[in-house]
């Protein structure tokens, strides 16, 4: 039977790519996937992509928009009907007019560009870029589509026995330990299980942990799957093996296999699969913030997230059958919260948190690259003098309610901070763990410490849109798209 069903998905996928083929036939398009874990910056590097293509903004290394060849590119309405549109002009209004990040991705949604530009020959042509907005955690499920309800309880279980986790997860283990598989199922048990289960994931994103490794994705954007049986379960401590007939083992596992039914195989099936291009924004200085435990979870989670891909050079064959991702960005977002000298640094911790899986990616066929950026800049760079040294300086609007050195900020007064240097030999972040983090230590002992800044203030000049500031935004395009524009 899981055979059956599995050659009926791959029927369905197939069927879904020839389709969308023989659209892009007559209308070139490109389905470029927006992703990354909570608070990486999806929201505004979508936002800022589109206002600087619609505006014609400053993009140096965006080579068609740079050498005049892009005429216009312009919004149209998205291509399904069945999926929200990316609020946009909410988004701007958020960035420019009250100057706060808009709020975290927490379902998906689309936005269709139309780019009219000219061919390095000089033909006229037009390029469709729908662009797919969805959670990073989303990407974290698709690998529990190859488990069972007892492979997916030994892992979760294992994670939360662990370091830092351990604390997190004190209410559920306990609770845990009072269960007996073999019981006969029992809503109310149920319950509390899956509710003392998500409060132990939703306690591990807290920014003084910053974990990334936290499957189910829905468990903690639920949507309007809230409390649904198919997000009320959790892992239990059993083994390989039949569970007994009318059991909570067994209710157990018929709720995980309804997850990968109701939730993950939709996704994977209408959107994720379709995707041609895919940039995975990464928050790796919340990380930095939380400790070297963050920083390892972070690797799994981008191991994991790299693993779900249908990596390889894009052909007609593949594009007709089994269409795959040809081209994944890693970004590092927040690239302003450093002085310019440690951007290569932060490049090369995320290369090698996903070095492993990159290395893979390449052997498939698929370009990979890893860049710093920051979609909208918050801060400037200045040179501060502290008694005969000039440290190399970031100023800005700390958001309201950060604290440095004991001073809370009021999100309206402008400082200049020293973010401190990444090290320049990363061995002892990957091999040793040595560095202290908030998830051990208070934030004035911390090794690293980067403060939230709230958006740039912005000079309207006459009715134009004013620009936004950013860091390596048009080398991010360049690499997903610019090659679809020769």
């Amino acid at each position: 039977m899981a055979l059956l069903s599995e050659l009926v998905e791959e029927a369905r996928l197939s069927a879904r790519a020839l389709k969308d083929c023989g659209d892009g036939l007559f209308n070139p398009t490109v389905r470029l996937g927006v992703t990354g874990l909570s608070r990486a910056g999806k929201t505004v590097f979508i936002t800022a992509l589109v206002h600087g293509l619609t505006r014609g903004g400053r993009f140096p290394v965006f080579e068609s928009l740079a050498t005049g060849r892009i005429a216009r590119a312009r919004l149209a309405p998205q291509p399904d009907d069945d999926v929200p549109r990316f609020a946009y002009e909410e988004h701007l209004r958020t960035l420019v007019e009250e100057r706060r990040w808009p709020n975290s991705t927490v379902d998906i949604s689309e936005l269709r560009l139309v780019i009219d530009y000219q061919r390095s020959n000089g033909a006229e042509r037009t390029l469709t870029l729908d662009i797919v907005d969805y959670p990073g955690e989303w990407l974290l499920d698709l690998p529990l589509l190859n488990k069972t309800f007892e492979e997916w309880s030994a892992e979760s279980l294992l994670l939360a026995r662990a370091g830092p986790r351990a604390e997190l997860a004190r209410d559920f283990l306990a609770h845990l330990a009072t269960l007996d598989p073999n019981a006969p199922e029992n809503e109310q048990t149920t319950l509390i299980a899956a509710k003392l289960f998500t409060d132990y994931l939703s306690a591990c994103r807290d920014d003084r942990f910053a974990m990334s490794l936290l499957p189910p994705g829905r468990f903690l954007m639920p949507g309007n799957l809230a409390g649904s049986p198919a997000l009320t379960f959790a892992p239990l401590d059993v083994t390989e093996g039949g569970a007994p007939d009318g059991s909570l083992w067994a209710m157990m596992r018929r709720r995980f296999e309804a997850y990968k039914d109701v939730v993950v195989r939709p996704f994977f099936r209408d959107h994720f699969s379709r995707l041609d291009r895919q940039i995975v924004l990464v928050d790796a200085l919340s990380a930095f913030n939380a400790g070297p435990e963050a920083l390892h979870d972070l690797e799994a989670a981008m191991a994991g997230i790299l693993d779900c891909f249908r990596i390889g050079r894009s052909t007609i064959f593949s594009s007709l059958f089994r269409p795959r991702v040809d081209r994944i960005l890693f970004a590092a977002t927040k690239a302003d919260h450093l002085h310019h000298l440690s951007h290569d640094r932060l490049e090369e911790v995320l290369r090698r948190t996903v070095g492993q899986a990159v290395a893979r990616s390449e052997l498939a066929g698929a370009a990979v690259d890893v860049v710093a950026l920051a979609a909208v800049r918050a801060t400037k760079e200045a040179l501060v003098q502290r008694g005969r040294d000039k440290l190399p300086s970031i100023i800005g609007t700390p958001a309201k309610g950060e604290l440095a050195n004991g001073e809370a900020f009021d999100g309206e007064t402008e400082v200049a901070t020293f973010p401190g240097d990444l090290p320049a030999n990363l061995d002892g972040l990957f091999e040793g763990g040595a560095f202290r983090g908030l998830s051990t230590d208070a934030p004035d002992k911390a090794d690293y410490r980067f403060l939230r800044f709230r958006p740039p203030r912005l000079v309207r000049n006459g009715a134009e849109e004013p620009a936004l500031p950013h860091i390596r935004l048009d080398r991010a395009l360049q690499f997903l798209i610019g090659d679809r524009l020769k």
